[in-house]
């Protein structure tokens, strides 16, 4: 049996870490790419880790050069890299719109083009999309922007048999929070919406992104597989 290889973007800490530890267990071969965390993931013995930033177009160059050297083919792209700007529409400026924009659409966007050469027919490709709750109205944009491009990806690619879905984590417990100033009383305040009762974790979204990747899922494309405990059923 011919061992899998993946590619995961925004992969050193959060939803990308966990990920990529689940499909190293599951016998992939398995790289990373980041900017934060790159020398300290903490990550399992042979994921490879690369770092560069989503916003870079030589970055993401460097990154599908290296993938092609140490897999030579891909069979799953989890396009998860992604910043988050707190903050209202009307408090949000050019910087932090074109930021979040730059990163969580145009990075994710050529990241999958600079990739397609190296997609194997039947391969898979992920976008995270959405945030949680109480991100900011730009973030959501720029994150939901994903959806759109998504729907079409998987138009364009299922000629090859390439499969193009999303999945939306609702409120997980990552680093990403504590970096927008988010105190452990607001989230309690949101688990109380939840219907499951509890936050998630980062392997609730590895395990929906391992499904996504897998033949269990052949049939799948162009769905948005929304991972929340219940949090937008009522």
């Amino acid at each position: 049996m011919t061992t899998r290889t993946a590619l995961i973007t925004g992969g050193t800490s959060g939803i990308g870490k966990a990920t990529a530890e689940l499909l190293h267990s599951r016998g992939y071969r398995v790289m990373v790419t980041g900017v934060s965390n790159v020398t300290g993931a903490g990550l399992p013995d042979g994921v490879a880790v690369v770092r560069a930033d989503a916003r870079s177009l030589p970055d993401i160059d460097h990154a599908i050069d290296q993938a092609r050297d140490q897999f030579g083919a891909l069979d799953l792209l989890f396009l998860n890299a992604g910043i988050s700007r707190p903050g209202t529409i009307g408090s949000t400026d050019e910087k932090a719109f074109d930021d979040l924009f730059d990163v969580n659409v145009k990075g994710n966007f050529f990241t999958l083009q600079k990739a397609l050469p190296l997609l194997n027919e039947g391969a898979s490709v992920v976008f995270t999309v959405g945030a949680g709750e109480g991100i900011g109205a730009a973030m959501m944009a720029a994150k939901g922007a994903l959806l759109p491009l998504m729907r079409s990806l998987a138009l364009e690619l299922a000629p090859r048999r390439i499969r193009v879905n999303a999945v939306s984590p609702g409120l997980i417990d990552t680093p990403v929070y504590g970096k927008l100033g988010v105190t452990p009383d607001m989230i309690d305040t949101w688990r109380q919406n939840i219907p499951l009762g509890r936050v998630g974790d980062p392997f609730d979204i590895a395990e929906a992104v391992a499904f996504l990747a897998s033949d269990a899922a052949s049939y799948i494309t162009g769905d948005n597989l929304i991972v929340s405990g219940g949090m937008g059923v009522h």
